[in-house]
């Protein structure tokens, strides 16, 4: 049995209220935080949504605080990380981080301004403060069409891989293919487990919209995995302080329409801009964490980067098209989330030739 968005959205707040007992009867505590949904109709049968708080008021503004901090403290971090920088680097080691030859230090630090980067995609969303459903559903859509290109960009990748050093018998294609498999099952468990906990919550949300984020924020950070083992193994190849630094540049710009596609489906949810900035870092994380082992074991992770690249493609694909599609033809109608969501491929697609055709000039 199908169950759609207001289904779900129903249940859940029937759970809520089971839980809570009769409204207007009991208390609620200090440690549990509730939204309600306002839907009030406007000229024309337009829906708009306005997100109302309730619970301890105080302890949101704590967590915006927090969030804020958090994000200063990562620009201090970058620029405290910078291979050049004198509070960091030993005077010894900075003629030898500046030469051709790159050390942990520098794959490490641009793999981190990749993931950084991905937190400017909240920008064009910082003057946004109500949306109306329509719209909500119009930003699925562009969401949708951004990781459907990412993940055509993934499985491409992946099945054109060519490395003189790659050990392996098997095919590229072939474990590319087997990588998007393993990917779609690995997801579809993810969901399983997440349907049979209906309590789960994340800050102020439970029920489905925080299932939704999990999976959606857990894909970005799969296929951030990937990109990571890639920016190690440029780095180490020949010409590597060179192809690494435009390698890890390039991440860099992709990243942020990326961070843009997980921002449109946070912020409708009553995420802060700032949360939804470091939801974004987080999901790219794993570039730098990825990226320094790849560089020390190039050889041993060439063969299972086509694996990596399908299974984050598979993975991608289904949450693109079972829940953002699905979510922004409920909110929308079939020809508006078509159109977006194309034009979103076609633009993301445009921009990735555009890093690669930079890439072989």
């Amino acid at each position: 049995m199908v169950v759609t968005r207001n289904q779900a959205k129903a249940r859940d707040s029937a759970s809520k209220k089971n839980e809570n007992g009769a409204i207007g009867g009991g208390e609620r505590s200090n440690e549990e935080i509730t939204s309600t949904i306002e839907r009030s109709r406007g000229g024309g049968g337009e829906s708009k949504i306005t997100f109302v708080e309730g619970g301890d008021a105080e302890e949101s503004k704590h967590s915006e605080r927090r969030s804020r901090a958090i994000l200063v403290a990562l620009l201090v971090i970058t620029i405290v990380l910078h291979p050049r920088c004198s509070w960091f680097v030993a005077p010894q080691n900075r003629d030898r981080n500046n030469n051709d030859r790159p050390t942990l230090h520098t794959v490490f630090y641009y793999g981190w301004i990749s993931a950084v980067s991905t937190g400017l995609g909240v920008l064009p969303l910082c003057f946004v403060t109500k949306m109306k459903e329509y719209w909500i559903g119009v930003s699925n859509a562009i969401a949708a069409g951004m990781m459907c290109a990412a993940s055509y960009s993934l499985f491409a990748e992946g099945c054109t891989f060519d490395d003189v050093d790659d050990s392996s018998d098997i095919s590229a294609t072939v474990r590319t293919g087997l990588g998007g498999i393993l990917g779609l099952l690995f997801i579809l468990g993810t969901k399983h487990f997440l349907e049979g906990h209906e309590d789960v919550k994340l800050g102020t949300l439970s029920g489905a919209d925080t299932r939704r984020i999990i999976l959606i924020v857990f894909v970005m950070t799969l296929h951030s995995f990937s990109e990571g083992v890639g920016i190690g193994v440029s780095f180490g190849g020949e010409r590597g302080h060179e192809l690494g630094m435009f390698i890890s540049a390039s991440l860099a710009v992709h990243n942020v329409p990326e961070g843009l596609a997980v921002a449109i489906v946070l912020l409708p949810r009553k995420v802060s801009k700032a949360t939804a900035a470091l939801w974004c870092v987080a999901t790219s994380l794993p570039q730098p964490l990825m990226a320094v082992p790849a560089f020390m074991f190039v050889h041993s992770f060439l063969p299972l980067l086509p694996v990596g690249l399908g299974f984050a493609g598979g993975a991608m694909m289904w949450v693109a098209f079972v829940e953002l599609l699905m979510e922004a033809y409920e909110d929308t109608d079939a020809v508006t989330t078509g159109v977006v969501s194309t034009a979103a491929l076609g633009l993301m697609i445009l921009l990735q030739r555009s890093i690669e055709g930079d890439d072989h000039a």
